[in-house]
């Protein structure tokens, strides 16, 4: 995938436009290369922007490899001059979506205490990932936006590619740590870096470029879908249901629900699959009240008198996290 060289001034210009109207801002920092960049590009900022920054990186607990990562993002952030947060997982009875969602609830707790806005360093090379893994998926419009969809997360680095963050870091002697687990291949996201791409790509050049316009095209629509589903009348309940009014739902046909409940379910922070999206916009017309339909995921849709209520039923599992350890 050919990727134009990006000098050192235009990733730490990527890196204070992102950051510009952040008035704190918590960089995620796995120990990795790309992350390990957007440190050091956040503390060549100026003195005073520096200040509202903090570093949160988070141990999985899986083992050496996890533990020198914390333990170099923790002296590195120091030798840079900005304060750092580590949380700590257990390993015990946890996989690979519950360490993700740990590390997701830590980060969101720490910049919620802070008052500021969570920066990761996703490239367009996990964009294109992404988009290709969400078509294996069989996902819906709205899942192929990908990491275009809008987001309460800062992403500087969405318009550079993995290469370029190689050569800054480079230039830079920038540290960084390799994850072993990026080279296992029981991972998908590991198969398409490392095998389905490249053999598409060397056969197709423009497949990458076709990927990330299929997803701002998804992205838009997006948008003008979330206007649509704004007119719907929902209400948010205590513990994160969603109650929905019925007469909102009325007059729309199966194919124009199955398109407006993703939406409705991102209200309530559910991502719902095409089986129950379809299984959503059915119960929706013939669903009769007090009747109940339980989806993937720990989630259900209750059917009552003038409305719907969507809910979990089930808590998903979150990897125990420890208590944070703050480093200056």
């Amino acid at each position: 995938m050919a990727i134009a060289r990006v000098e050192a001034s235009e990733v730490e210009r990527a890196v204070e436009a992102a950051l510009e109207n952040c008035e704190h801002a918590v960089l995620a920092v796995s120990g990795g290369l790309d992350s390990m960049a957007l440190l050091t590009a956040a503390a060549r900022l100026p003195a005073a922007k520096q200040r509202t920054l903090v570093v949160a990186t988070f141990d999985h607990g899986t083992g050496e490899a996890a533990g020198r990562a914390a333990a170099l993002v923790s002296r590195y952030a120091r030798h840079c001059g900005i304060p750092c947060v580590t949380g700590r997982a257990s390993p015990v009875g946890t996989k690979e979506e519950e360490w993700r969602r740990g590390r997701w609830t830590f980060l969101r707790q720490i910049a919620s205490e802070r008052g500021g806005s969570v920066v990761t360093a996703h490239t367009v090379d996990d964009q294109i990932e992404t988009v290709f893994m969400r078509i294996l998926r069989d996902s819906g419009a709205r899942g192929l936006a990908g990491l275009y969809a809008e987001s309460e997360i800062v992403r500087p680095f969405l318009g550079i590619g993995r290469a370029n963050l190689d050569a800054y870091a480079r230039v830079l002697h920038v540290p960084f740590v390799q994850d072993p687990s990026n080279l296992d291949r029981r991972h998908l996201r590991n198969r398409i870096r490392l095998d389905i791409l490249p053999s598409i790509v060397s056969r197709n050049p423009d497949f990458p470029d076709e990927l990330l316009a299929l997803a701002r095209e998804a992205a838009t629509w997006r948008r003008s879908l979330e206007d649509i589903a704004g007119a719907v009348e929902g209400v948010s309940e205590q513990g994160g249901a969603l109650r929905i009014s019925r007469s909102s739902l009325k007059g729309y046909d199966a194919e124009s629900l199955r398109v407006l409940w993703p939406a409705l379910a991102a209200r309530a922070s559910v991502v719902m699959d095409r089986r129950g999206t379809h299984r959503a916009a059915q119960f929706t017309i013939s669903g009769a009240t007090g009747g109940t339909i339980q989806l993937s995921g720990g989630v259900e849709i209750l059917m009552r008198r003038d409305h719907m209520l969507l809910r979990r039923w089930r808590v998903p599992a979150s990897a125990p996290m420890q208590q944070s350890q703050i480093s200056t």
